[in-house]
C-alpha cells in the first residue's frame, strides 16, 4: 500500500527569475503583484496603458455614449471600439501571445520538481521452513533540478518567434482598429448625407407647396389657366415622393449605422447638422501616401512579423537536430519515486550533467523543416498579397480626396447659381413675367444643385478621414477636427 503527496516546487522558479531579471525591471514592477502576475517581465506596456491610436492617443475608456444626444463622429467611433468583437478578439490575441513569450522565456530558467510520500510496505516470505511477514512505514522524500545550458540556438528562435508573433498581434489589434474607424466614418457620413439629402428634399417639397399657392391665387384672379394649376400640384406630389424616398434612405443608413457601432438593431439615434462651410486642406503627394503606408500601415506590419517568426521557425526545427547539454541534481531520501522504502534510512544526492545528441527520428526533423520553409513562402506571398491590397485602398481613398475638393468647389458655385435663378423666376412669375414651367424648371434645378452640394460636402469630409484610416493613420486628434 502507498500514499503519495506531490507538491509542486514552481514557486522556486519563479523565485530564481526574479533573481535574474530583477535588476532589469523598473522600481515599480518590483512589487509582489506584479511579480505573480508577470514574473518574467514580458507583457507589453500597451496591457497597461490601453489601446493606443497612431497619433499616440490611449482609448482610456470604452464606454458606451449617451445616445439621446445628437451623434458626433467620435461619440460614434467610441460606440464602436466599444462593441465591435473583432478588436476584443486581437486584444486576446495579444494576451495569448505575451504569454506564450513568457512560456518562452521560461525556457532559460532551470525547472524544479519536488515530491514527498508517506509510504508503507508489507512484505510476504513464504518458504518449506514457513513464512514471515515485515511491515515498514516511512517517509520519503525526491528532488531534481534540470537546467538547459547550451542547445545551439534553439531557444533563442523560440524566442524570437514568439516576440514576432507577439509583434503581430499588437498590429492585428492597430488594424482592427483601423478597419473600425474606416466604416463607422463611411456608415457616418452615408447618414449625414442622407440626413441632409431627406431635408433639402423637404425643404424643395415646401417650396413647391409655396408655388402652388400661388398658382392656385392666380388662378382664382384669372391670371392663370388651370393647367398651370395642375403643372404645380403634380410638382408638389413629385417633390413629396422624393422626401418620402429621402426618408426611406435616412433610415437605412442609420440601420447601418448602428450595425457598423455594434448596437442593438432598432437603436434610436439622432444626427447633427452638417457644419458649413467646409474648406478642406490640400491633399499630399499619392506617392507620399504609399510610401508611409507601406512602411507603417498595421495591417503590413502585422504580416511582416508573422513573416519573421516563421522564419525562426525554421531555425528552431533545424535546432532540434543538434546537441543539447543540460545540467542535472536530484537529491532524495528513504528510496526514489513509484518504488517502495529502502530497508534503511538513507540519502542520496547527485550533480552531473547531459549531453542529448539526436541520432535518428524517422526524418520527422526533415520534414518538418521543409513544412516550415513552405510556412514561409507562404507568408512571403501573404505580404505581397497584403501590400497590394492596402496601396489599393490608399490610392482609391486618394483619388476620392482628390476629386472631392474640385466637386465641393464647383457646388458651391452651381448652389448660388440656383438659388439666386429661383429667387428671379419667383419675382417674375408674381409679376405675370415669366410661365409656370420656367418656374418649376429653376425649382428642380435648385433640387438638384442642393443634393449635389449635400453630396460634395459629406465626401469631402468623409475622404479625408477614410485616405487616414486606409493609410492606417487615424487619430483622435483627426477626429476632433471634424467637429463643428
Amino acid at each position: 500500500m502507498h500514499t503519495r503527496v506531490l507538491i509542486n516546487a514552481k514557486f522556486v522558479g519563479g523565485f530564481l527569475a526574479m533573481c535574474m531579471y530583477g535588476l532589469a525591471l523598473p522600481a515599480t514592477a518590483l512589487s509582489l503583484p506584479d511579480m505573480l502576475q508577470d514574473p518574467l517581465n514580458v507583457q507589453p506596456d500597451r496591457l497597461h496603458t490601453g489601446p493606443m491610436l497612431p497619433d499616440g492617443s490611449i482609448i482610456t475608456s470604452l464606454s458606451c455614449e449617451d445616445l439621446s444626444q445628437p451623434l458626433e463622429l467620435g461619440n460614434a467611433i467610441d460606440v464602436a471600439l466599444c462593441n465591435n468583437p473583432l478588436i476584443r478578439s486581437a486584444w486576446a490575441d495579444i494576451k495569448i501571445q505575451a504569454a506564450a513569450k513568457g512560456e518562452a522565456r521560461s525556457t532559460y530558467l532551470p525547472t524544479i520538481r519536488g515530491s514527498v510520500s508517506r509510504l508503507a510496505n508489507w512484505n510476504h516470505n513464504s518458504s518449506i521452513f514457513g513464512s514471515s511477514d515485515a511491515f515498514q512505514t516511512g517517509n520519503q522524500v525526491y528532488g531534481t533540478l534540470t537546467w538547459r545550458l547550451v542547445d545551439f540556438g534553439g531557444r533563442g528562435a523560440n524566442n524570437n518567434a514568439a516576440l514576432q508573433l507577439l509583434t503581430a498581434a499588437i498590429a492585428a489589434h492597430d488594424a482592427a482598429l483601423q478597419k473600425t474607424m474606416r466604416d463607422v466614418i463611411q456608415a457616418y457620413f452615408d447618414s449625414m448625407t442622407a440626413q441632409s439629402l431627406f431635408l433639402a428634399r423637404k425643404k424643395m417639397a415646401d417650396i413647391a407647396e409655396k408655388i402652388l399657392e400661388a398658382t392656385r391665387r392666380r388662378e382664382d384672379r384669372g391670371a392663370a389657366p388651370l393647367s398651370d394649376t395642375l403643372q404645380a400640384s403634380t410638382a408638389l406630389a413629385k417633390a413629396r415622393l422624393n422626401e418620402a424616398r429621402a426618408r426611406g434612405d435616412l433610415d437605412k443608413s442609420l440601420s447601418l449605422l448602428v450595425q457598423a457601432m455594434g448596437l442593438t438593431p432598432g437603436t434610436f439615434l439622432r444626427l447633427p447638422q452638417m457644419p458649413e462651410p467646409y474648406h478642406p486642406d490640400e491633399v499630399k503627394a499619392l506617392n507620399d501616401w504609399l510610401r508611409e503606408a507601406e512602411k507603417e500601415h498595421p495591417a503590413i506590419r502585422q504580416v511582416r512579423a508573422r513573416l519573421a517568426a516563421d522564419k525562426a521557425r525554421i531555425a528552431a526545427a533545424r535546432s532540434e537536430g543538434l546537441p543539447s547539454l543540460d545540467a542535472t541534481a536530484y537529491i532524495s531520501r528513504n528510496g526514489y519515486p513509484n518504488q517502495g522504502l529502502s530497508s534503511v534510512s538513507q540519502s542520496v544526492a547527485a550533480v552531473g550533467v547531459t549531453l542529448n545528441v539526436p541520432i535518428f527520428d524517422g526524418f520527422g526533423r526533415t520534414y518538418k523543416i521543409r513544412g516550415a520553409q513552405a510556412q514561409v513562402e507562404q507568408s512571403q506571398a501573404r505580404l505581397l498579397e497584403t501590400t497590394n491590397q492596402i496601396l489599393t485602398e490608399v490610392v482609391k481613398a486618394h483619388a476620392d480626396a482628390l476629386t472631392s475638393l474640385g466637386t465641393l468647389k464647383a457646388t458651391e458655385r452651381l448652389m448660388a447659381s440656383a438659388t439666386l435663378s429661383l429667387q428671379s423666376s419667383l419675382r417674375r412669375y408674381e409679376r405675370h413675367a415669366a410661365d409656370i414651367l420656367e418656374l418649376l424648371n429653376t425649382q428642380a434645378a435648385l433640387a438638384d444643385a442642393e443634393q449635389e452640394r449635400v453630396r460634395a460636402v459629406a465626401e469631402s469630409r468623409s475622404a479625408r478621414l477614410r485616405l487616414l484610416a486606409s493609410a492606417g493613420f487615424l487619430g483622435l486628434d483627426d477626429l476632433l477636427e471634424e467637429r463643428p
